[in-house]
């Protein structure tokens, strides 16, 4: 189990980003956070093993969405965080 922050820049918000984020994480059984921040970007929250980490951050960068753009993501590993489910933060 590990737990990375993923801090999301592109065309991010308005754009479904978040909800799109919470139905892969559920599909993938990701567990955490997602929240717009003021500055444009979305910061992610995310526990699972590092396979499905790594798949996560794969499909985040390439296909959620034709409306959604990501232009880099800044993955930080942090301490492991258990949480119960994946929901958005408003």
């Amino acid at each position: 189990m590990q737990t990375q922050q993923i801090l999301v820049s592109g065309l991010v918000q308005g754009v479904g980003f978040r909800w799109s984020t919470s139905k892969l994480a559920h599909q993938l059984g990701i567990t955490g956070t997602v929240q717009n921040l003021a500055n444009g970007q979305v910061v992610i929250v995310a526990s699972a093993s590092a396979a499905l980490l790594s798949q996560f951050t794969d499909q985040l960068q390439h296909g959620l969405s034709p409306w959604i753009q990501v232009t880099d993501l800044t993955i930080t590993n942090l301490p492991v965080k258990h949480f119960s489910d994946f929901r958005i933060i408003n």
